[in-house]
């Protein structure tokens, strides 16, 4: 009887084998919901990616006061400074990862949020500073951040963002 092995490397099974890579490379936005989180997104952005783009929210001042406009523009830019549009970003991803430090405000999540829920794009948000924070820093960032990701993760050290962003494939 032959193994397995021997049998599906026959050439009548041959004709199942598909010989193309696995997967393309996913379209990853990730976002620095503030100014620890943009410091680490920018030394990030010097690696080599493969369909990654570097973005941030760290001007984002909240909901305006009552009676106050808001404004949708203004918030998210590149890593030059250049405006972008938070539904055409959305539109254009697979995955967004929201970085944020514990103890910093990530307010930005909310919107962020709710853009990737109305176009079904999956979110993961990773927080710094886990291993140097308290456990009330870290529920107070896990609040603003929980509602809106669908996988969260809390980083003892900032290399393992590097880490978690090749595993997504970015």
């Amino acid at each position: 009887m032959q193994s397995e092995s021997a049998r599906m490397s026959s050439a009548a099974e041959a004709k199942f084998r598909i010989n193309t890579p696995n997967s393309q490379p996913r379209a990853v936005k990730v976002i620095a919901l503030d100014g620890q989180s943009e410091r680490i997104v920018k030394e990030l952005a010097q690696s080599p990616w493969q369909r990654a783009t570097f973005l941030t929210a760290s001007a984002f001042s909240g909901a305006p006061r009552r009676g106050e406009p808001f404004s949708m523009g203004g918030w998210l830019n590149d890593l030059a400074g250049r405006t972008k549009n938070l539904v055409d970003e959305v539109n254009s991803a697979d995955l967004v990862v929201m970085v944020a430090t514990a103890g910093e405000s990530a307010a930005a999540a909310a919107l962020i949020g709710e853009a990737c829920n109305v176009k079904h794009v999956m979110t993961t948000a990773l927080i710094l500073g886990g291993a140097t924070s308290s456990d009330e820093v870290l529920s107070k960032i896990l609040a603003q951040l929980r509602p809106h990701v669908m996988m969260l993760v809390i980083s003892s050290a900032d290399e393992y963002i590097k880490d978690m962003l090749t595993a997504l494939r970015a």
